[in-house]
């Protein structure tokens, strides 16, 4: 059975929206357990190499481009300046099995902290999954990319994100104030 790349979308989507057993998924659209599998891992490999990730997740550092997600950002939430809003969440793994404690989030369970930016329209402009469970957002943000986006002058001091109080407040990140 030829697996045409719409079939492959919607059986990887199936299982990422439901977690529905992969054998479900074979019932559901047709192709067996195996193909099912190796068609998820086929898929989420494609979507998340590096070409496409740079392709449709990018930081704005283009003054025009940083304007229009201000403008955006202020008629939905009346704050100057804004470009997005910044946040973790704990994406649920197994436990590994090389330093597994590592991995416990302060919620008990293992997972990885990813940060993720959002612009007004929900769309992700900046994303960082490569924390261990354990690692606090103010860390995450400490060492990621965008803190030095923002701290090396690569976007213009008018350009703000905010953040809840995970995150330290900055000239270029505003946090509530507690």
């Amino acid at each position: 059975m030829a697996i045409t790349p719409e079939l492959k979308v919607m059986i990887t989507l199936r299982y990422l929206a439901t977690g529905k057993m992969l054998l479900c998924s074979g019932d559901d659209f047709g192709p067996t357990q195996p193909t099912v599998s190796r068609v998820i891992a086929q898929t989420l490999q494609a979507l998340s190499s590096p070409e496409i990730v740079r392709r449709f997740i990018k930081f704005p550092t283009d003054v025009r481009e940083i304007q229009t997600k201000q403008e955006e950002s202020m008629q939905i939430a009346a704050f100057s300046g804004v470009v997005g809003a910044i946040d973790g969440t704990h994406v649920r793994i197994m436990a590994p099995s090389v330093n597994e404690e590592h991995y416990v989030n302060r919620k008990n369970y293992h997972s990885i902290n990813t940060q993720i930016v959002f612009d007004a329209k929900y769309k992700i402009i900046n994303i960082d999954a490569n924390w261990l469970g354990s690692t606090h957002d103010s860390r995450t943000l400490q060492q990621s990319g965008l803190r030095r986006l923002f701290e090396n002058h690569h976007v213009p001091p008018s350009c703000h994100l905010i953040g809840d109080s995970g995150y330290p407040c900055k000239r270029w990140l505003l946090t509530r104030y507690l």
